[in-house]
């Protein structure tokens, strides 16, 4: 048996206050992300994710595309790394990169 029932009890007690820590240490790595961009950039992801009311077709192709570009200014891989790092613990499982052969001169 793992402890008495007043010690798990506690823990579980303790449980929610982790999962606000962790939330808010997510949020304060999401602005720190978000900072990235410009204020004008920001505005314009809020009114292309506005647009969009949850469904992506109702931008166009362009802003897709733009929405797309400023949303990689942000780094979401490493926004992801961190997350996982922050509420795991553990790292994420790096990605192999090839090595670019060089092509016929």
């Amino acid at each position: 048996m793992a402890g008495s029932p007043l010690s798990r009890l506690a823990r579980l007690r303790q449980l929610p206050v982790a999962r606000l820590l962790a939330l808010a240490e997510l949020a304060l790595l999401a602005r720190e992300h978000y900072g990235k961009l410009k204020p004008h950039e920001r505005r314009r992801i809020l009114a292309l994710v506005r647009r969009t009311r949850g469904r992506p077709a109702n931008l166009t192709r362009r802003e897709r595309a733009e929405l797309a570009a400023l949303l990689a200014k942000t780094d979401p891989r490493l926004f992801m790394e961190h997350a996982v790092r922050k509420v795991t613990g553990v790292p994420l499982p790096g990605r192999t990169r090839q090595q670019r052969r060089p092509g016929p001169s």
